[in-house]
């Protein structure tokens, strides 16, 4: 039996006009994104907000938090360098910014890994209203309860139907899972959007997960449609990903590109570039 991201019979393409709206919105308005997220990626994911047109702010002490996020768009959780004070953090901004009405996007960097992180991603579903759930296969399958495997923080994959999966990990927690991989899924557990953009040396540089968590938080703070754009932002950025990869070397000036064409990447771009499926 075909796997279903490869079987597009019954899928039909996203007007582009749509995530180039999106990003058009973004440029306009440039929320802030509020991150707590890990030391690792830290300056990427500031940088790649930047690139996108949105403003980022890294602030996690417990003493300010609450008071940041008022402020924020969007809230990005990262759990791929966590500690017991950050995992209070998380605990505080994210309340707050759900008695805001601000989206909170999920990043359960390594959850089937440890106790730790597994225990700590469950426990941010449970509490907090996350609106964008944003994992590899591997972290999805783990939190969907169908299997998944984890690698420190690499994804081994999924057992079964990676588009089941994630449609079962949106059921049971509620909201949005954007699963990357070299298909793209996200879903509201209802529909589900296809992204075909990207490119295999995405997955050979570090920080790419966070980076389009940071991508997908700017997104959803201008959207009332979460999964949309979610999927808007996967296909901005895995766009950018194709042409960063045309001229790359290596790893690190594949990075160095990949912020360049993100930044240089405009609603047309989008318009004519997007492959989003939706079924």
């Amino acid at each position: 039996m075909p796997n279903s991201t490869n079987n597009s019979s019954s899928a039909r393409l996203m007007d582009g006009a749509i995530p180039a709206a999106l990003l058009a919105a973004v440029r306009s308005e440039r929320p802030l994104i509020h991150h707590i997220t890990n030391s690792v990626t830290v300056n990427d994911c500031a940088n790649i907000t930047i690139c996108i047109g949105a403003a980022p702010v890294m602030a996690e002490a417990p003493e300010e938090v609450a008071e940041m996020v008022a402020a924020a768009g969007a809230l990005v959780l990262n759990i791929g360098t966590l500690s017991a004070a950050q995992v209070e953090a998380m605990l505080i901004a994210g309340r707050r910014a759900n008695e805001l009405g601000i989206p909170v996007v999920l990043d359960p960097v390594g959850a089937g890994a440890t106790r730790f992180r597994t225990e700590t991603a469950q426990k941010l579903l449970d509490t907090l209203d996350i609106a964008v759930l944003k994992g590899n296969a591997g972290e999805i399958g783990v939190l969907a309860g169908t299997g998944g495997s984890v690698r420190g923080v690499d994804s081994g994959g999924v057992m079964g139907d990676p588009v089941e999966t994630a449609r079962a990990c949106a059921r049971s927690t509620g909201t949005v899972v954007s699963m990357t991989g070299a298909v793209d899924v996200v879903t509201d557990g209802s529909r589900v959007f296809l992204v075909r953009n990207g490119n295999p040396a995405m997955d050979r540089l570090s920080g790419t997960g966070c980076m389009a968590s940071s991508v997908t938080a700017a997104f959803v703070a201008v959207a009332d449609d979460y999964a949309v754009a979610s999927a808007a932002a996967l296909a901005a950025f895995g766009l950018a990903g194709e042409r960063a990869a045309r001229g790359a070397r290596g790893p690190y000036s594949f990075r160095t590109g990949l912020f360049d064409e993100l930044a240089g990447l405009t609603p047309d771009d989008l318009t004519r570039g997007a492959r989003i499926e939706e079924r």
